[in-house]
């Protein structure tokens, strides 16, 4: 069995050692270790690279969104999940841009961070149902689009759509396109963006400046 090793990074120490306490019961979590803020995180990764991290977005000294561009500007393969709560929607489009691979709420079950951990190793990204639901309700096109992806016009259209949460066939009705047409440009769409999943595709819309929250 695979074993990983993973990074806490919270500011509320009950919530850091009742998650730390769980990961360390799970056969396949080699090691823990935890910090309360960016700054404590960004000098411990100096000498100890974990496989995931789990990042709090509101801290203080140095906040989740600061210390991940800071991580992955020194370690670009680290992967980070940010822990967010229902109040942190303003900071969403930052810390995607940032480079998070995903979101759990600070309330989720054990089996939705176990969930987490999979997804993000095996390459996908992750995020909690409650909050990619919020997401896709709240997107809407961006009006001026600062263009930095590699995809068409078109594709850039129906990936709006597919981030809205559109299938493959209603969004042929809305864009006046065969269902077969619709099938191409998704496919197209998930290779030019090395996505996997939803989630990877909202990611990449929102970073690319097609969409906004």
């Amino acid at each position: 069995m695979k074993q990983y090793s993973v990074f806490i990074v919270d500011d509320h120490k009950l919530f850091r050692e009742g998650l730390k306490l769980l990961l360390q019961n799970m056969p396949y979590i080699s090691e823990v270790k935890d910090a309360s803020n960016g700054a404590e995180f960004l000098k411990s990764i100096e000498t100890f690279i974990p496989d995931i991290v789990f990042m709090d977005i509101d801290m203080p000294v140095l906040n989740g969104i600061d210390a991940t561009f800071k991580a992955l500007e020194k370690y670009p393969d680290l992967n980070i999940v940010a822990l967010s709560m229902y109040s942190d929607e303003d900071y969403y489009t930052q810390i995607i841009s940032a480079g998070v691979k995903g979101f759990i709420l600070k309330n989720s079950d054990i089996q939705e961070v176990e969930l987490a951990i999979e997804n993000v190793m095996n390459g996908k990204n992750y995020f909690s149902q409650e909050i990619l639901a919020g997401l896709l309700q709240n997107l809407n096109r961006k009006k001026n689009i600062n263009k930095t992806s590699d995809l068409s016009e078109r594709e850039e259209e129906v990936l709006y759509h597919i981030c809205k949460g559109l299938s493959n066939q209603e969004i042929a009705d809305t864009l006046f396109l065969s269902k077969r047409t619709v099938d191409k440009h998704r496919e197209n769409i998930l290779t030019k963006t090395n996505s996997r999943n939803t989630a990877g595709l909202v990611m990449y819309a929102i970073r690319h400046g097609i969409v906004e929250v």
